[in-house]
């Protein structure tokens, strides 16, 4: 079910919003060229990842996160965050007018919140057996 789930998405939403991802981490790569902003990039590429094939893992946050982390999700936030955030929020709507569509939006919502704040969280597997019941 995971797999036809994820082709759905794949074609529906998920090329799209992993090109959005990709291209907010070129930008932090290239035309910030800023320290601060390269592990914005480099969650920009984790998450373009997990937007292009989500069903089957799930966020769970980093306990050895600290204030590097929420610093970056602020600068994230005001750089590219909000406008991913609300992308998925639109297209998480739109996917659940349908009865097909609504898994689908769901996992857009799921998305909203690494979205918004990509640093202090990974990426795992649900079957791991410590994944977090609390983001699934």
């Amino acid at each position: 079910m995971r797999t036809i789930l994820n082709i759905i998405w794949l074609v529906l939403c998920g090329i799209w919003m992993s090109i959005a991802y990709v291209v907010a981490g070129l930008i932090c790569f290239v035309l910030f060229f800023l320290i601060v902003t390269i592990p914005l990039g480099i969650a920009a590429f984790r998450i373009a990842g997990y937007v292009l094939w989500p069903f089957g893992r799930t966020i769970e946050p980093r306990a050895d996160a600290g204030v590097g982390s929420l610093i970056g999700n602020i600068i994230w936030i005001v750089l590219f965050g909000w406008e991913l955030a609300l992308a998925h929020l639109v297209t998480g709507i739109l996917l659940c007018v349908t009865i097909i569509g609504i898994p689908l939006g769901l996992a857009n919502f799921k998305i909203i919140p690494i979205s918004l704040f990509p640093l202090g969280v990974r990426i795992v597997p649900t079957s791991a057996p410590f994944a977090s019941a609390r983001y699934t």
